[in-house]
């Protein structure tokens, strides 16, 4: 563990504003400040920092805490590095004794130095003198064009088609059980372990701080499945990186190409584009959105044009434009992807596509001309009706006005009929949105869902009395000595929930060893936890009574709702059940 006072030496010396404001947006709002929230996708700001207590709160999802949550979530850090990040920032040197990870799990630090020697070792492979390392190695230098510097600087390789790396990684010392969780190795029913990676041309996949993470498998035939991806690791998990970004967010300031595979970024930074980036073997998720928000301005897309690579486009501008980036659509004809198009055109024409790249109205525009037929009367108010529907789901009402008048042209209709149209779309979405929210406000209050208080739906009344007596044991030292004194006013018998239980506990200790400080949350419970234990806070000081005859109104409230609670879990006596006998008996 990190010395406390070394802990909060590094959060006093952290300017929460500067360190939020590197990754959010923030305007004042009074002595505090707002931002849309780095978390989750939002239009209207809800993520509040409070610079007086150095914590920031989500008022929409729920994430909150200090300095060492926030570097948590944003960075998918654990406590120790997490902390360690601070103080490089403050300038602070923490000691090598201190810097061992508190995860009781697993060292992060050996699956890092794992990933390396297995990516050595596929790099090594890629240059040995074998028929099958030749093919690997022409497969980059002849099929796809590459030079030796491009694979060099890729660190690209090749995992040969026997258990040889089973046994090299053995060597290294690496137990079965590091090796699978890694995925590196799988295991056989009988429990023998073997390669996850065999007879594929390997692509290393590196974090920002030039660490190998994972990595990317593909065939060189035409076998299935194309491409193996690393699963989630202790120190991988898909949603929180990209390929290649490592080298790209140094070059992406004003724009980024999004690709599907790793071929096309390789030939786009080999051709002087080191901008472009990938997905990891999947459609873009919400968090790879908000990652690439905090690295450009303008993000091109550059998906296959298949049905599915459309579907994929139309999903990620969405999510893309969430987050506030502006989204173009790159259209290639002429190849089947970015990657032949710039060995057969060459890296100045793939310039000059870019230029040319689509608006979302021109890409889903060109979609509905694609799919439906204006000469036959039935399919043309089809498209119609389609383009309402994309219209309709615009946020701006200005950049709707414009979408209506182009569609109007295009389509030879009158604006104004076109309009009236999409409002009546409009209309629908905000009944339909009116619906889900009342919906997920009963499951909310209800405690339908909580994936962090599992047991909030089954005592909601119990969940909410713990939440405010533990809000205000989290603000009030004097509610503290009080609680936990000669004669405690509560004991964890008094909380059902796990959760509040765990929560109640952590502060009766805390209090008793050094005093209870919310920084210290961070070292007992995960980032989604301790946001909600945050929130248990903040709601209580948003409110303007919170004295001493309050928390204790709230102390009996929740003693007596634990007892009616554990009445009706109780067996029934004795008497009870003589009672039910003799009325059943008088009856018949």
């Amino acid at each position: 563990m990190i010395d406390r006072a070394l802990v909060d030496e590094i959060l006093a010396r952290t300017d929460m504003e500067g360190l939020v404001g590197s990754y959010v947006t923030l305007k004042r709002a009074g002595a505090n400040y707002s931002g849309l929230c780095p978390f989750h996708s939002e239009k209207t700001p809800s993520f509040t920092v409070f610079p007086a207590d150095g914590s920031f709160y989500c008022f929409g999802c729920g994430v909150g805490g200090n300095a060492i949550t926030f570097v948590r979530r944003i960075e998918n850090l654990d406590f120790t590095e997490a902390v360690s990040h601070l103080a490089r920032r403050a300038g602070i040197r923490i000691p090598e004794t201190s810097l061992k990870s508190v995860s009781p799990q697993y060292d992060k630090n050996r699956f890092y130095e794992m990933n390396t020697k297995a990516a050595r070792f596929f790099h090594r492979a890629l240059f040995a003198d074998t028929p099958d390392a030749r093919a690997a190695l022409a497969y980059f230098t002849d099929t796809r064009k590459m030079s030796l510097a491009t694979v060099k600087h890729f660190g690209l390789g090749y995992a040969p088609n026997d258990w040889s790396f089973v046994d090299y990684m053995k060597k290294e010392g690496y137990t079965d059980e590091e090796l699978s969780l890694g995925f590196l190795c799988g295991k056989s029913e009988k429990g023998s372990l073997y390669p996850s990676f065999r007879g594929r041309v390997m692509f290393p996949i590196i974090d920002l701080s030039g660490r190998v993470i994972a990595f990317g498998g593909r065939v060189m035939d035409g076998s299935q499945p194309k491409y193996k991806n690393s699963s989630d690791t202790p120190v991988f998990h898909k949603g929180n990186n990209l390929f290649a970004l490592n080298f790209a967010h140094k070059h992406c300031a004003e724009r980024i190409i999004l690709c599907e595979g790793y071929m096309d970024v390789i030939a786009m930074h080999a051709a002087g584009f080191p901008y472009a980036v990938a997905t990891l073997g999947t459609a873009i998720r919400p968090e790879q959105a908000r990652l690439l928000s905090r690295y450009t301005k303008k993000v091109i897309l550059s998906y296959d044009s298949d049905e599915a690579g459309q579907r994929a486009t139309d999903k990620a501008i969405s999510l893309l434009e969430d987050v506030g980036l502006e989204v173009s659509v790159l259209h290639i004809e002429g190849a089947k992807d970015p990657d032949e198009y710039i060995r057969e055109r060459g890296a100045e024409s793939f310039r000059a596509l870019l230029g040319e790249s689509h608006t979302k109205f021109d890409f889903n525009f060109n979609r509905i001309l694609k799919k439906y037929d204006l000469n036959i009367p039935q399919q043309k108010i089809e498209a119609i009706d389609a383009l309402c529907d994309v219209i309709a789901g615009v946020y701006s009402s200005v950049e709707r006005e414009i979408y209506i008048a182009e569609g109007a042209k295009r389509l030879s209709v009158d604006p104004k009929n076109l309009a009236a149209d999409v409002s009546k779309k409009i209309a629908i979405r905000k009944r339909n949105a009116t619906k889900d929210e009342a919906k997920s406000a009963r499951e909310v209050l209800g405690g339908f869902g909580d994936k962090v208080n599992t047991d909030f739906a089954k005592m909601p009344r119990v969940a909410r009395l713990e939440e405010t007596v533990l809000g205000l044991l989290q603000l009030y030292p004097e509610y503290r000595t009080r609680t936990f004194g000669k004669e405690p006013l509560l004991t964890e018998d008094d909380f059902l929930t796990e959760l509040g239980k765990r929560v109640f506990c952590f502060i009766r200790d805390a209090e008793a060893e050094d005093g209870f400080d919310s920084a210290l949350l961070d070292t007992a419970f995960t980032p989604d936890e301790v946001g909600r234990i945050a929130g248990m806070r903040v709601l209580r000081l948003r409110l303007s009574d919170n004295g001493s005859a309050v928390f204790e109104e709230c102390v009996t409230a929740l003693k007596d709702a634990v007892a009616t609670e554990k009445k009706k879990d109780a067996p029934p006596s004795f008497d009870t059940l003589n009672d039910l006998l003799n009325r059943k008996r008088s009856q018949s």
